[in-house]
Parts: structure tokens; C-alpha cells; sequence
């Protein structure tokens, strides 16, 4: 970190190549959406520790490889970069998404499930944060902004997953 011109500054960040930036960018933050809304929904359709265990482990192998090669296959689609960059894109999803996601397993195991549903929440929610204030900084618009928009998309994920776990639940009944 470096401290320039009044502005707090990860230099590996400035000077990371745009594959890699797309990969994490696009990795983090579907890793944190799409692992709080598994989550979420499977906790209050069913209130099993073990169900939450595994959509999270489902989620950071099965989606981590499918978004790896979404972002593979989109890349190559723009035909516009080597071959290396498009690795690296694909590489930096992949690694992005599972490490995060897997991240979520931690409260889940060493906590009652109440609470580490809580505790995730706020752990992607500052994940976000942390990701949409970088990404503001480097498009030079106000941090607010963009980080408000990327909270409000990952709130209105985790509502409607919650709503829909509960009507389930009331539909069919956890087992």
C-alpha cells in the first residue's frame, strides 16, 4: 500500500494486467452473489447445516468452473487478445471464485448456523465494499456510487433468496 497524493493506493492493483483484473473483479463478486444467495436460500428452505456445507463446497467447484469458462469463452469471442490473456482471465476466475466461496464454509463449520449466515453476510457485503471502492477509484467516479449500486444488487439477491427458501420450506416442507 502506498500513501500518494492523499490517496490510499494498492500498487499491485494499479499495475495488474487486465486479464487478472477481470478474472478477481468478475470471480469475487460472483463468489460472494452467488455463494450468500445459496446460502441463504438453502438456510431458510431447510435450516441444515449440512445442505449449507454443501451447496457452498457445489458452489465453489461447480460454478467456480462454469464462470472460468464463461469468462474463457467470452474472452475468445471478442478474438481480440492472446491466447496467454485469455488463460489468465479464465486462471483468475476460477481461483477468485472458489477461494471465496469457500471462505463461506468457515462460520458455517465453526458456528451456530444463525449466526454464521449473519457473519457471511457481512464478510461478502465487505467484500463487495472493499471491491466496488477499487473499482470506483480506478474509473475516477465517486466511491458511493458504485458501491451502493453493488450493495443494493447483492441485498436484493439475499432478500429474494431468503423469501423463496421460506416459501419452499412451506411448500414442500424441510426434510
Amino acid at each position: 500500500m502506498v500513501f500518494r497524493e492523499g490517496v490510499l493506493s494498492i500498487e499491485c492493483c494499479d499495475n495488474m494486467k487486465a486479464a487478472w483484473k477481470t478474472g478477481i473483479s468478475f470471480g469475487l463478486t460472483s463468489g460472494v452473489i452467488t455463494t450468500l444467495g445459496l446460502m441463504v436460500g438453502l438456510h431458510s428452505g431447510t435450516h441444515s447445516r449440512a445442505i449449507v456445507i454443501g451447496g457452498i463446497l457445489t458452489i465453489a467447484i461447480a460454478d467456480a468452473l462454469s464462470d472460468a469458462l464463461g469468462i474463457h469463452v467470452s474472452e475468445e469471442s471478442k478474438n481480440t487478445g492472446p491466447t496467454k490473456q485469455i488463460w489468465e482471465a479464465t486462471l483468475a476466475t476460477f481461483a477468485a471464485k472458489f477461494l471465496v466461496s469457500v471462505t463461506f464454509v468457515v462460520p458455517v463449520i465453526v458456528g451456530p448456523l444463525e449466526q454464521a449466515i449473519v457473519i457471511s453476510v457481512v464478510w461478502g457485503l465487505f467484500l463487495l465494499t472493499v471491491l466496488s471502492f477499487f473499482v470506483a477509484r480506478a474509473q475516477g467516479i465517486a466511491p458511493w456510487r458504485v458501491i451502493g449500486e453493488h450493495l443494493f444488487i447483492a441485498l436484493c439477491v439475499i432478500v429474494l433468496t431468503h423469501v423463496i427458501g421460506d416459501w419452499v420450506n412451506k411448500m414442500v416442507g424441510a426434510e
